[in-house]
């Protein structure tokens, strides 16, 4: 099957779909300097915190959302507009994960809007699907100055909301968006080429790598890997269903 790079660059990809799930009904940035997870200095400063606000878990995806509206548990929640927790379907079985909020993503309050976000929309139509059919998320729930990397005592701090909804979530598969994403939710430093192309495992939960969006748009030779990324998604999808 020949790569559909038109469906990646046109705003009516969704009128040509060339790959369906067969069950779709509920369902599924680019290299930079890699995230630091060993500054254990900053991260211990938060476990306190993020240990009592735990403790204060409760309720549904909803409720969820609202208690971490007013997080406070690092300093990114001096400089956001707003919380971005998700976006899609509760009940989905496939779950698209990137780094973090931009700023058409702070100012709006929902993940992928802007122009990488309407490039993951027509990746999706290219698939046969929507956001109503799958759930769309980042691991920080605010965005950092500038479009930086997060740092390691902002990790910790988002992983408190970031658990949670996952477990409330309880997808059956991952689909990590960019360098960052991987790394962060994976614990590793290696490069996003080498996370490409083989199935990883998240607390029982099959994850695949591939591209975020925002670098397809300033990298769009990688648009037929990004193809073949999202063939492996779809038929390790149909065979969990």
């Amino acid at each position: 099957m020949q790569t559909p790079v038109s469906l990646f660059a046109s705003t009516h990809a969704a009128d040509q779909p060339v790959a369906a799930l067969a069950q779709p009904p509920a369902a599924v940035v680019e290299d930079a300097p890699a995230v630091s997870v060993s500054d254990a200095d900053q991260a211990s400063v938060i476990t306190s915190e993020v240990s009592v606000a735990l403790a204060d878990i409760s309720g549904g995806l909803a409720e969820l959302a609202i208690k971490a509206s007013t997080c406070r548990l690092c300093g990114l929640s001096d400089t956001r507009t707003q919380v971005v927790f998700g976006v899609g379907n509760p009940n989905a079985d496939l779950v698209f994960i990137g780094e973090a909020p931009g700023r058409e993503e702070d100012a709006r309050g929902e993940p992928f809007v802007g122009p990488a976000g309407q490039l993951l929309d027509r990746m999706l139509a290219a698939i046969g699907m929507d956001r109503n059919q799958v759930y769309i998320m980042n691991t920080i729930k605010c965005r950092p100055p500038n479009n930086r990397d997060p740092k390691a005592d902002e990790v910790q701090a988002c992983n408190l909301w970031f658990e949670q909804q996952l477990d409330l979530l309880q997808p059956k598969m991952i689909c990590l968006l960019g360098r960052v994403a991987a790394q962060t939710v994976l614990g590793t430093d290696a490069p996003l080429g080498s996370l490409r192309e083989r199935w990883h495992d998240y607390h029982g939960i099959p994850v695949w790598v591939t591209y975020h969006p925002a670098y397809l748009l300033r990298s769009p030779s990688q648009k037929q890997k990004s193809w073949q990324d999202l063939q492996a998604v779809v038929a390790g999808f149909q065979k969990l269903n």
